[in-house]
């Protein structure tokens, strides 16, 4: 997927130990999306003088979502900042229907807390995205980075389901260190990023992932899709949910497990496709034959078929519920994304 990442700029409403403390002008900063918030708080320390964490996204102007344009959030300043450079403004409101923690001042800082009770870190915590889906820190020890998640109540555990995959495959996951409910602290997973996917890294994860569901196919142990299918041979088993290559590392660690659910394992091979149409052939030759290999008197290639709109209806039903139980302010992050995936079932030929 190609499209334009227009430049962003950020107004931060600043929250202080001693009250609110006002917003800032608009600040240029070095990425374009809306949920990385790194750079934002980087720029902000130069600012104010003191640590921030960014809460939540109260508005955009301009943008293409989730990217560019002028976005303003609310941010909470770990001591008092410097106000030369901060104007009145009116104060965001203390609470909305269906915050999350992490949005809520203190929620972040309490959230290092409890990983500061596993890991000795060497280094301030580093807050790297936020939104209404996940909270992610990076935490520097003398081992390496350690990544400290959080989700909502809706999503998948994500502890307990890597653990499920651990036990058939260590070497497909990351480590979990510590996990509790809506929360996960995890190794570090090495390698880069595989969104630029290749015909080999097919090939070294999908067989894999495929043993594994196999091995776990049975009784559901998670939420069942809301969109189930015809067998085809084929067992109900753990989906990922979002098995798409920007969630694998070359290293063949396949990371973010929140979205997983019970179901057919076709939903994943066609989630792979959806995001790599031009590995498509690859992707159903690869994951056909590895099911084969397991059970041969399946039939793979016809349930690919009907799972490619199996899949998108699931999302759908997915994108929905996330616009169903996420604050106003960033439902802007979703908004359309249910009608676009009803859109991409029509279209597929019949």
């Amino acid at each position: 997927m190609h499209w334009e990442r227009p430049d962003r700029s950020i107004i931060a409403l600043v929250s202080a130990p001693s009250g609110f403390a006002g917003r800032t002008d608009p600040i240029p900063v070095g990425t374009q999306d809306w949920n990385h918030v790194e750079p934002v708080n980087a720029v902000l320390r130069d600012l104010l003088g003191v640590p921030t964490s960014v809460l939540r996204l109260v508005s955009v102007e301009g943008g293409n979502a989730p990217f560019g344009g002028v976005v303003t959030y609310h941010v909470e300043a770990h001591g008092e900042p410097d106000r030369t450079h901060l104007k009145p403004a009116r104060e965001p409101e203390p609470d909305a229907e269906h915050r999350l923690p992490w949005a809520r001042l203190g929620g972040p800082s309490e959230l290092v807390e409890w990983a500061d009770a596993v890991v000795t870190r060497t280094g301030p915590a580093v807050q790297v995205r936020t939104w209404n889906l996940s909270s992610v820190h990076r935490l520097p020890t003398a081992d390496g980075p350690v990544w400290l998640k959080a989700v909502p109540p809706f999503f998948a555990d994500e502890g307990t389901v890597i653990r499920m995959v651990a036990a058939h495959d260590p070497t497909l996951v990351p480590e979990v260190l510590a996990s509790a409910p809506n929360r996960v602290l995890l190794s570090h997973a090495e390698g880069g990023s595989c969104r630029h996917l290749t015909e080999e890294m097919v090939e070294k994860v999908v067989p894999r992932w495929v043993a594994v569901q196999h091995a776990l196919a049975g009784e559901p142990r998670l939420q069942p899709t809301a969109v189930p299918m015809p067998s085809f041979g084929l067992p109900d088993t753990l989906t990922h949910g979002d098995f798409h290559s920007g969630n694998w590392r070359d290293s063949g660690v396949v990371i973010d497990w929140s979205d997983a659910c019970w179901g057919h394992p076709a939903l994943d091979a066609c989630r792979l496709a959806e995001y790599n149409p031009q590995l498509s052939e690859v992707i159903g030759r690869v994951w056909s034959e590895a099911w084969l290999a397991l059970r041969p008197d399946s039939r793979p290639l016809e349930a690919l078929d009907v799972a490619r709109r199996a899949s998108r209806l699931h999302n759908a039903v997915k994108y929905q519920e996330f616009l169903d139980n996420i604050e106003a302010s960033e439902r802007i992050y979703h908004e359309g994304d249910p009608e676009t995936e009803l859109r991409a079932v029509r279209a597929l030929p019949r």
